[in-house]
C-alpha cells in the first residue's frame, strides 16, 4: 500500500482520505509530485508506471499530491491536425506533379522517362538515410520545431523550381525537388505522433486518418491539376508559361501554409488527452538510449512483420502512382487528362477508405482483423485492375482503379495506428518512421522493376509483378498477433470523459480535492 501523510492534508486544508470515503487501499503518496506542465515525476519509491487520475485542478501554489494534472483534450487539436494535413498535402502534390504529366516534362527538358521517374523516386531515396536523424530531432526538439522545419523546406523547394523554366535548367528543378523530398522526411512520421499527443483515446485513429488524409489529397490534386494547367503543346515558350503558372501557385500556397504553421502549431496541449499519453509522459526520460529504442522495436516480431507488410503495400502504391501516366497512355494514347483523373479516383476512394477505417477502429479497436481484411481486398482490387486495364474501356478502368484505391490507400493510416498499438510506449515517430522507410525501399524497388517490365514486356506482366508481392504481404499479415499495448494501458483505469479545455476559465475556477494515485502497474 502507498501511504499518505495526514499532517500534509491538514496543512493544505484538504479532507483526508477517510473523509472522502475512498478505498483505503488507493491513496496518494506525498513523494509523487506531478509537474504543472503535465509531466509526472515519480520518486525512487514509486513504481514508474504509477499514474495520477485527477478529476479536478489543485491550488496553483501547492506542492505534493495536491499539484495534479488532469486528462483533457484541447480545442486547438483540430486546428493543429488541419494545418498539418494542409502542408502535407502541398508536399505530396509536389511529389507527383512531374509523374502525372511524365511525357510533357520529358519533351520540355529533353530527358528520358526514367529521369522524370527519379523526380518522384528521390522522395523515397532521401527518406531512407534521413529518417533516424529526423526522428532524433523529433524526440529532442518536439512537434513544433519539426513542423516549422518541414513546412519551411517545402516552401523553399517550391520557389527554387521557379528557376527551372528553361529546357536546359533540368538540374535546377531536380534541386527544388530534392529540397521538397527532405521536407517530406519531416512530415511522414508525424500523423500518429500528432494523434497521440493531441487527441483522446477514442479519437486517435480518426485523427491519424485525417492527418494522412492531407497527404492523399495532395496526391489526388497532383494527378488532377497538372494535366489541366500544363497542356501537351509543342511551343516551348508557351509550355514554359503554363509550367510557371503551376509553380507560382504551389509556391504561394506553400508560403501561406508556412505562416499558418508559425501561428497555429504548439508543442503539446496543456494537459495529456488520454491516460496512455499521461503515462507516456511519466515514463519519458531524456537519458533513454535512442539506439536501444530501435533495438527493442526490431526485437518485436509483430512489429517487424508489420514493417514488411506495410512496405509491400505502400511500395506498390508508390509504384502505381509514379507509373500510372505511362500505363494509361500506353493503352489510351492522348488521354493525359483522363490518366490524371484515374489517379484522382484512386486517391479520393482511398481517402474515403482511410476515414471510414479510422472511425471503425476508434469504435471497435479491431486492428488486426481490419488490417487483414483491407489487405486482402487490396490484393483483389489489384488483380481486377490488372485484367481490365487493357480492355479498351476507360470507364471500366475508372471503376476498377477506384475500388483498388479504396483499400490500397485506405490501408496506410491503419498501418500507422496498428504500429503504435504494437510498440507502445515507444516513440510514435520512430515506429511510423520505420514503416515509411520500408515503404520507400519497396517503392524504389517496385518503381524501377515495374518500369523496366512495362518497357520490355507490357503493363500486364508489370501489374502481375505487384500482385505477387501483395499476396505475400496478405499472407504475412495473418501471422501478426494483435498485442494492443496502448489499449491495455487505457483500460487499466476508467478514462475521464473528454472535456474541452478552457484555459482562461481554469485559472479562475476554485480548486477541487485531488484524486488518488493508482497503485496498479502497467
Amino acid at each position: 500500500m502507498v501511504n499518505e501523510d495526514p499532517n500534509q492534508q491538514e496543512r493544505d486544508g484538504t479532507p483526508s482520505q477517510s473523509a472522502l470515503g475512498e478505498n483505503p487501499s488507493v491513496s496518494a503518496h506525498p513523494s509523487v509530485s506531478i509537474h504543472p506542465s503535465v509531466s509526472v515525476y515519480p520518486s525512487s519509491s514509486a513504481h514508474p508506471s504509477t499514474l495520477a487520475q485527477p478529476s479536478g485542478l489543485a491550488h496553483p501554489g501547492s506542492s505534493g499530491p495536491e499539484d495534479l494534472s488532469v486528462i483533457k483534450v484541447s480545442k486547438r487539436r483540430w486546428a493543429v491536425v488541419l494545418v498539418f494535413s494542409c502542408y502535407s498535402m502541398c508536399n505530396a502534390f509536389q511529389w507527383i506533379q512531374y509523374g502525372s504529366i511524365n511525357n510533357i516534362f520529358m519533351n520540355f527538358y529533353g530527358v528520358s522517362a526514367f529521369a522524370i521517374d527519379w523526380l518522384s523516386m528521390c522522395y523515397m531515396l532521401t527518406y531512407i538515410p534521413l529518417l533516424l536523424p529526423v526522428a532524433w530531432l523529433l524526440e529532442k526538439f518536439g512537434l513544433r520545431t519539426i513542423a516549422l522545419t518541414g513546412s519551411a523546406l517545402n516552401c523553399l523547394g517550391a520557389w527554387v523550381k521557379l528557376g527551372s523554366l528553361k529546357p536546359h535548367l533540368f538540374p535546377v528543378t531536380v534541386l527544388g525537388q530534392v529540397i521538397c523530398s527532405v521536407a517530406q522526411v519531416f512530415i511522414l512520421g508525424m500523423p500518429s505522433r500528432i494523434a497521440s499527443v493531441w487527441f483522446g483515446a477514442n479519437e486517435v485513429s480518426t485523427a491519424c486518418s485525417i492527418a494522412v488524409f492531407g497527404n492523399q489529397l495532395g496526391i489526388a490534386i497532383g494527378f488532377l491539376v497538372p494535366p489541366v494547367l500544363v497542356p501537351n503543346i509543342k511551343d516551348q515558350d508557351k509550355l514554359a508559361y503554363h509550367i510557371s503558372i503551376m509553380f507560382y501557385i504551389i509556391g504561394g500556397v506553400a508560403t501561406l501554409l508556412f505562416i499558418l504553421v508559425i501561428i497555429v502549431f504548439k508543442e503539446k496541449p496543456k494537459h495529456p488527452p488520454s491516460r496512455a499519453q499521461s503515462l507516456s509522459y511519466a515514463l519519458a526520460s531524456p537519458d533513454v538510449s535512442y539506439l536501444s529504442s530501435i533495438v527493442r522495436l526490431f526485437k518485436n516480431l509483430n512489429f517487424v512483420l508489420l514493417v514488411i507488410t506495410y512496405g509491400l503495400n505502400a511500395g506498390a502504391f508508390y509504384a502505381l502512382s509514379t507509373l500510372l501516366n505511362r500505363m494509361v497512355i500506353l493503352h489510351y494514347p492522348g488521354e493525359e487528362v483522363n490518366a490524371g483523373r484515374i489517379g484522382l479516383t484512386i486517391i479520393i476512394a482511398g481517402m474515403l477508405g482511410a476515414v471510414i477505417s479510422g472511425i471503425w477502429l476508434d469504435r471497435t479497436k479491431t486492428y488486426k482483423e481490419t488490417t487483414l481484411v483491407v489487405y486482402i481486398m487490396t490484393l483483389v482490387g489489384m488483380v481486377v485492375y490488372t485484367v481490365t486495364l487493357n480492355l479498351g474501356h476507360l470507364w471500366v478502368v475508372f471503376i476498377t482503379a477506384g475500388t483498388m484505391g479504396f483499400f490500397m490507400t485506405g490501408y496506410l493510416p491503419l498501418g500507422f495506428e496498428f504500429a503504435v498499438e504494437l510498440t507502445y510506449p515507444e516513440s510514435e515517430g520512430m515506429s511510423s518512421g520505420l514503416l515509411n522507410v520500408s515503404a520507400q525501399v519497396f517503392g524504389i524497388i517496385f518503381t524501377i522493376s515495374q518500369g523496366q517490365i512495362i518497357d520490355n514486356y507490357g503493363t500486364l506482366p508489370g501489374n502481375i509483378f505487384l500482385c505477387v508481392f501483395l499476396t505475400l504481404g496478405a499472407a504475412l499479415t495473418a501471422f501478426i498477433r494483435a498485442d494492443l499495448r496502448r489499449q491495455k494501458a487505457n483500460k487499466e483505469a476508467p478514462e475521464n470523459k473528454l472535456q474541452e479545455e478552457e484555459e482562461e476559465e481554469e485559472e479562475s475556477k476554485p480548486s477541487k480535492a485531488p484524486t488518488a494515485v493508482s497503485e496498479e502497474h502497467l
